[in-house]
């Protein structure tokens, strides 16, 4: 059985995933979106992937270098040992400008004895759609595929190139290193340079570890998802992305695998609010130029997601020869839900809109621009709010009267209301008060279910919905409202179980949801705190704590019998709701 037992490393440009023995099983180059150049972990025959192997009598341990996203495998045998430092270049060439190149560095420390290993290096370019040769020249190792497309990868290293590919035992004296490259080098690549890499690259994070806000407890849970949250950012644009892989399912053997590199409007708004809770507000101000940059014009729909360039055509296809995670297929690229309708986007993106509006100082041009922005959004939800859509849980075959989705089309007013205020536009401050009391009353009328003494999932339904948890959150009703403290009650009654959260438990069009979505897990236990449950919120808290892997990463998902991980990983959405309970568990709770 695998497991989601991987660290993460990746430098705001592309990413990759290495396992717990140090084999790099998930990479895609040059750019998070980019095909897999090592992709064993959907596939463990054909994917390919760079292993580190070593006799049985070795131990494994691996942690973070403290602070960064630099990760350290240590491998040891009574006196023979020796450790593994991955890592992907990322520091400040200027105070405008940082080296991002799409590289990964191997760096093999020598601590003691006569340890041995072997390599296993075996990309499989493009998705390992067709043959990647891999030849010796003069200063490196080049891979290369002609299909479907041209493709090359480069390998540098101080061992000899015949060792790397005939896989033959190294005994470890000195030090070594490993540079995987999607771009032949002009610069001389040596022991001090690939050191001088590192540290630069470990200044960088230490640097912007520093400069996190810090909190009474939970300070290394809330640093480490913030490190993974910086990692999911995209250095060109601004856009983040969701996750780093695709179509790792949620449930073994099933459908439900999704390409989660793309930057969901939802997803990104709410990683930045709690970005800018922990002090990082130039990564919100490039999502913002982000976003401005998607609405060109005043008659522009906005999407529920984009690319990392700000593509909108996200087309989905599947690659078939593939055998997936553990069997489960299809192996999904792309993404067919960028057509959506889904109506809780625009209260969410006007919500971080109006935080970023109230900190960063603007210059009457920005502030302009949002404002357009503001009102052309608003012009969508003022005729759309009253219209069936997809759910926040992004339900293909279903259009519902969604009670979340129109909660959060409540908020689109609202903060819409409050930006009009911060710009001295009265006019439209009163109007959209007016359609945002409307939608109130509506939704206090339609999504409260009587016989439930809870909001429910849709207008007339009787099933509870974890989203309904972000009323309070959202401002729409009090933390002392006993229609809140009841809904609190009831969802945890109903979606619980062995102290983790389901979405719903209704039945979708792939069947009735069989696993934990974490992040609901984190919002109940923040609701819970909300409504003055202190004991029973930390209690769950610190037992979900103890279900994230090896280095306090989590998925999408969670089995809820073993707590094994699954979907994609690591998960935007799980971590900043980790930070969030987090912080309100420090007794921290203000609004932005």
């Amino acid at each position: 059985m695998q497991n989601l037992d991987y660290g993460v490393i990746g430098n705001s440009k592309s990413a990759a995933l290495i396992d717990q023995n140090g084999s790099l099983e998930w990479a895609c180059m040059p750019e998070f979106d980019a095909p897999s150049i090592f992709g064993k972990l959907l596939d463990r025959e054909k994917g390919g992937s760079f292993d580190i192997l070593v006799d049985d009598s070795y131990q494994v341990s691996q942690k973070y270098m403290k602070s960064t996203n630099i990760l350290v495998t240590t491998f040891s045998s009574g006196s023979d040992a020796f450790e593994v430092i991955d890592f992907m270049p990322r520091y400040k060439l200027n105070d405008y400008t940082y080296n991002t190149p799409p590289e990964i560095i191997r760096f093999f420390r020598y601590i003691s004895g006569k340890p041995v290993f072997r390599i296993k290096y075996d990309p499989r370019l493009q998705y390992a759609r067709g043959e990647t040769k891999s030849v010796s020249a003069k200063g490196f190792i080049k891979s290369y595929t002609h299909e479907p497309t041209y493709d090359s990868l480069y390998l540098y290293s101080d061992l000899c190139n015949d060792v790397i590919l005939n896989s033959e035992p190294v005994e470890m004296t000195e030090d070594h290193y490993f540079l995987v490259s999607y771009n032949q080098k002009l610069v001389k690549v040596n022991h001090s340079w690939i050191e001088l890499e590192m540290e630069k690259t470990k200044v960088y994070w230490l640097d912007w570890v520093h400069r996190t806000r810090q909190f009474s407890q939970y300070q290394d849970e809330i640093e480490r998802s913030a490190l993974v949250l910086k990692l999911l950012t995209y250095q060109k644009t601004g856009a983040i992305i969701a996750a780093v892989t695709t179509s790792l399912p949620e449930k073994i053997g099933e459908e439900r695998n999704w390409d989660y590199r793309f930057s969901w409007i939802r997803d990104s708004s709410m990683i930045i609010k709690t970005l800018i809770r922990l002090n990082h507000y130039n990564v919100a101000k490039r999502y913002m130029n982000f976003i401005l940059d998607l609405v060109t014009y005043k008659d522009d729909l906005i999407q529920i997601m984009y690319g990392i360039r700000g593509e909108k055509r996200l087309t989905e296809t599947t690659l078939d020869h593939l055998s997936g995670y553990e069997g489960s297929k299809p192996i999904r690229i792309g993404n067919d839900a960028y057509h959506q309708k889904q109506n809780d986007i625009y209260g969410v993106l006007l919500d971080v809109i109006h935080q970023h509006l109230k900190i960063n100082s603007k210059t009457i041009d920005e502030k302009e621009n949002f404002w357009t922005v503001t009102r052309s959004i608003l012009k969508s939800v003022r005729v759309n709010w009253d219209k069936p859509d997809k759910s926040i849980w992004e339900i293909r075959s279903q259009s519902k009267h969604f009670t979340f989705s129109k909660v959060l089309s409540w908020v689109a007013f609202d903060r819409g209301v409050k930006i009009a205020e911060l710009l001295g536009q009265t006019y439209y401050a009163d109007w959209w008060a007016e359609i945002r009391d409307t939608i109130k009353e509506n939704i206090l009328k339609n999504g409260w279910n009587e016989e439930m003494q809870a909001f429910t999932q849709s207008y007339g339904s009787p099933y509870m919905d974890a989203s309904n948890l972000l009323m309070e959150r959202y401002g729409f009703i009090e933390a002392t409202d006993p229609r809140y403290v009841s809904t609190v009650k009831v969802t945890k009654e109903k979606l619980l179980k062995n102290d983790l959260m389901y979405r719903y438990r209704n039945e979708d069009d792939l069947g009735i949801p069989e696993v934990s979505f974490s992040i609901c897990t984190f919002w109940l236990i923040t609701s819970l705190y909300k409504i003055g449950e202190h004991k029973e919120a930390r209690r769950l808290f610190e037992n979900v704590l103890k279900n994230s892997n090896h280095l306090g990463l989590f998925s999408e998902d969670m089995d809820f019998e073993s707590k094994r991980l699954l979907g994609n990983f690591p998960q935007g959405y799980s971590h900043l709701a980790l930070i969030e309970s987090a912080i309100m568990l420090s007794g921290v709770d203000e609004e932005i």
